[in-house]
């Protein structure tokens, strides 16, 4: 079915896959520029300003060196306009005919010429043609051609592959409704000249065509039209004919050559209509419906494939950002290897005892009289242990804690620094651990080019400088801070919240927390290190790293001997105590790493993602629109 017309919602559908689609392609730095300029091209020139019905169809004449287009033009407007000659690539410049009755019609013509990319002027003597420059135009005489026909500056002209005029031959072709293809003998089975004609009528829409074969007069009409439909076919393919409007011959003449008469065009079969009855019986609208409907047709066709490569990129946009976030998770966790747990949990025991009841109060002085033989208990078989195994005692849980979070940080920086800016991001020990089935290729995403410009910029920065600045903060992390203490007192407000009559009777258990040494004595262990004796308490940690299954240890040295029901009621306590403290300072450090070296990275993926997803749902919609006008 033709498309004659576009009414207002089709025209908004289309300008919304112009806009769009490049918008995406640049967005997500895909390939095919060439292709795709060319598509925007097609749009701009063939769709979007050339639907209108008082606009005349557009005939290029066009062909190799010397094949007698200048001559056509000449001839078929029966005037001197364009220079002649024996010589190739003589005429320069595009010109063009307008009928006298559309010569004010300025927005016409400059609809016409907007492919062109140049102001149009009126030609005043033929040998401007002979200079490169813009388009030139004159109008005819009423009673000739109802189209605007073309002279165009030969597509071969040139050596070794740069031609000289074909840039501005394709912009006329590329233009036109129709062409008019001049060959002679020599190079009407040319490939070159064919293949370039070709893309031209059918890269975008397939248009129509007349062929001018420049033959000698001894030949035959079956040799004319065998020649002809060799040219066709290496066009038009297979069905060749449906797109060949007319076959006329010019004949040879020596008199045509010196410029002293027009060529007589003349059908290729003696009972066929001559070249005035055939322009001027072409059905103008059912022309241009045809060639629009196939326009639109292409133009979709292409949005359809753009808008394939863009989920692809996109889906691979996601992949990668799926990636950093395992990347920055897994150097997170890595910073948190080690934690001063006995500090948390001597913050929270002075929390827990600061709302106890007067009874419990009292409690938990008689068990001050209960911690110091302990301690001194503990210290006695550490001094012992120490002896009988010739290892030193532990550095003190503050100065163990400083070495090592320094320590983890510098390699949790630097992994991520070096990651960040590396063209395929590694799979990481935490995302081992949430997919542990996973092998070598599922850990390893490849860097999105969409990515590149704020790699160079976190590329340009000097790492020590950024170094530093993660590990001045390193008091920040450790320390228990306002945020943490608020999240402890909420803590313990729904311990307490929780406890029923029995619950409360057996609170004995709580106050004795002080006669855990060092306030519990906790000492918590990730990933590596070992419990410092004493029973371990093993605490599920849940969402920390995107791990859905994560476990801590936990050593209390003294709780050899206690009972089942006490240690239930203590691992019930740690858990959420553990789970506060880490959530609170992943946060910490997730916040110094991006504003430090993550940050514009993981904004530039999440506001690519975002205007992506917008931008394909726009040209989905729009598509979809156009596709159902067009069809109306």
């Amino acid at each position: 079915m033709g498309v004659n017309v576009m009414d207002a919602e089709l025209y908004h559908h289309l300008k919304t896959l112009r806009t769009e689609l490049p918008r995406l392609a640049e967005l997500l730095e895909l390939e095919g520029g060439p292709e795709r300029a060319s598509w925007c091209k097609i749009m701009d020139q063939r769709l979007l300003t050339r639907f209108d019905p008082k606009l005349p169809p557009v005939a290029a004449i066009c062909g190799g060196g010397s094949s007698g287009k200048s001559t056509l033009f000449n001839s078929l407007l029966e005037g001197r306009f364009a220079p002649t000659g024996g010589r190739a690539g003589m005429n320069r410049r595009i010109l063009f005919s307008v009928p006298e009755r559309l010569a004010g019609q300025t927005r016409l013509i400059a609809a016409l010429l907007e492919p062109l990319a140049s102001e149009p002027k009126l030609l005043e003597h033929p040998e401007e043609l002979l200079q490169p420059g813009g388009p030139l135009y004159l109008t005819t005489r009423p009673g000739r051609f109802d189209l605007i026909l073309m002279d165009t500056p030969d597509f071969d002209t040139g050596a070794g592959g740069r031609y000289a005029n074909r840039q501005s031959a394709q912009g006329a072709l590329e233009a036109a409704d129709l062409l008019i293809y001049v060959f002679t003998n020599s190079n009407y089975n040319n490939r070159d000249n064919t293949d370039f004609i070709a893309r031209m009528l059918t890269g975008i829409g397939r248009r129509k065509c007349f062929l001018v074969y420049r033959c000698y007069p001894s030949f035959t009409a079956d040799e004319v039209t065998e020649h002809a439909m060799t040219v066709a076919r290496n066009i038009y393919g297979a069905d060749a004919e449906r797109y060949v409007l007319g076959i006329f011959r010019a004949d040879e003449d020596n008199r045509v050559a010196a410029g002293e008469r027009f060529i007589a065009l003349q059908p290729a079969h003696p009972q066929g209509r001559s070249v005035a009855e055939t322009l001027n019986g072409l059905d103008v609208q059912q022309l241009r419906s045809e060639l629009h409907a196939a326009v639109l047709r292409d133009v979709l066709r292409d949005a359809r494939d753009g808008l394939a490569r863009a989920r692809d990129s996109l889906a691979e946009l996601r992949r990668y950002a799926d990636g950093l976030q395992a990347l920055q998770n897994g150097c997170l966790r890595e910073a948190l290897r080690y934690f001063p747990m006995d500090r948390v949990m001597r913050r929270f025991a002075k929390i827990w005892a600061a709302s106890d009841p007067p009874t419990v109060r009292l409690m938990r002085r008689t068990g001050s009289l209960v911690e110091f033989p302990l301690k001194a208990l503990i210290g006695a078989a550490g001094w012992a242990r120490e002896k009988l195994s010739g290892v030193s005692l532990p550095e003190k849980p503050s100065e163990s804690f400083a070495r090592k979070l320094e320590e983890n940080l510098v390699s949790a920086t630097t992994t991520l620094h070096q990651q960040l800016l590396s063209p395929l991001i590694s799979g990481t020990a935490a995302d081992r651990e949430r997919k542990p089935a996973a092998g070598n290729a599922a850990d390893t995403v490849k860097a999105h080019s969409a990515v590149a410009p704020a790699q160079e910029r976190l590329r340009q920065k000097e790492f020590q400088a950024m170094l530093q600045a993660v590990l001045v903060r390193q008091a920040e992390i450790g320390d228990i801070g306002s945020d943490m203490e608020r999240e402890l007192r909420g803590l313990a407000d729904q311990f307490r919240s929780r406890m029923g009559l029995w619950d409360k009777v057996g609170q004995t258990f709580w106050a004795f927390l002080n006669v855990l040494p060092a306030a519990a004595a906790v000492t918590y262990v990730l990933s590596t290190g070992d419990p410092v004796g004493g029973t371990a308490v093993k605490v599920k940690l849940a969402g920390l790293f995107g791990l859905k299954d994560f476990y801590a240890l936990v050593a209390i040295p003294v709780t050899r001997g206690m009972k089942k029901a006490d240690r239930r009621q203590l691992e019930s306590m740690l858990g959420p105590i553990a789970q506060t403290w880490f959530d609170c300072k992943l946060r910490k450090v997730q916040m110094i790493f991006e504003q430090e070296i993550s940050g514009d990275l993981l904004q530039t993926v999440a506001r690519t993602v975002s205007e992506a997803e917008q931008g394909i749902a726009a040209v989905e919609a729009a598509i979809a629109s156009a596709a159902e006008g067009a069809i109306k």
